[in-house]
């Protein structure tokens, strides 16, 4: 497993590739990508295929968000994501799991509209977390 990742560590991305993009790099860049910005593993796939058609023909690039899982994950690692303080105060697990504020300094876990009424409940729980921490994390047989 581990020679496969120095592989592709080492693999270029197509034949001739001038810059020093590796096929294991350019995955993870992707990768990256898509969990920053939340995209779905259908619409990232689809984009891999755009990108690999783009590419000269001879490439590396996956074409689906499965075989580039492969390639980051040969021995059973996937992503996992745990919410935090946007001022990195804590991480919403175990007792902060249901909070809707940092208990340390107050700021709400939770995108608020410069419309909403900060002081609601309600309407802290409402968009998208502020801050998401992303983490390989071997997976459990």
């Amino acid at each position: 497993m581990y020679d496969t990742l120095q592989t592709d560590s080492k693999k270029p991305l197509y034949p001739g590739c001038k810059n020093s993009l590796t096929l294991l790099s350019a995955v993870l860049s992707l990768v990256n990508v898509k969990a920053r910005y939340g995209w779905s593993d259908k619409s990232f796939s689809s984009l891999l295929q755009v990108v690999h058609d783009m590419l000269p023909e001879e490439n590396t690039l996956p074409k689906s968000y499965y075989q580039a899982k492969k390639i980051l994950c040969p021995m059973g690692m996937e992503y996992h994501k745990i919410h935090a303080c946007p001022n990195d105060c804590i991480l919403y697990r175990y007792e902060f799991q249901e909070m809707p504020k940092c208990p340390r300094c107050g700021v709400s876990r939770y995108k608020v509209k410069d419309d909403d009424d900060c002081s609601s409940d309600e309407n802290s729980k409402k968009g998208p977390r502020t801050k998401v921490l992303w983490y390989l994390q071997r997976r459990s047989c």
